[in-house]
């Protein structure tokens, strides 16, 4: 199988929190509907407002375990935090359903997600 990089991006990431955040990125089906993994190689989050805003990543997996990747991350003003830092994150779909990977920022219009995938094609 080949491998493609991917860049995903989100600008003013929701305020809204767990499942209900911003979709980033889902894994999607591989041909024919087979199961396709994915594997998340970085993710920044900017923030653009002039204070200082907290941010949750979430895992929103097809299997119901779905789990916090970072919450109630500080991002200064102005600034941006990757919050990989060299780790490495498999995604997975079965075929049928993918995990999604969601973003969620404490203040609105203030937060920008970018998110560097190699996915499974």
């Amino acid at each position: 199988m080949a491998n493609d990089f991917k860049r995903f991006t989100v600008s003013n990431a929701s305020t809204s929190t767990g499942a209900s955040g911003s979709a980033v990125y889902t894994v999607p089906a591989g041909a024919s509907s087979s199961a396709l993994e994915s594997i998340v190689i970085g993710i920044t989050l900017a923030n653009k407002a002039s204070t200082g805003v907290t941010a949750d990543v979430f895992l929103d997996s097809y299997d119901g375990t779905d789990v916090y990747i970072v919450k109630g991350a500080s991002v200064p003003a102005g600034s941006s935090l990757e919050i990989m830092s060299g780790n490495k994150i498999v995604l997975q779909n079965n075929g049928t359903t993918g995990d999604v990977i969601r973003a969620t920022c404490g203040t609105a219009s203030s937060l920008d997600v970018t998110l560097s995938v190699l996915e499974d094609v």
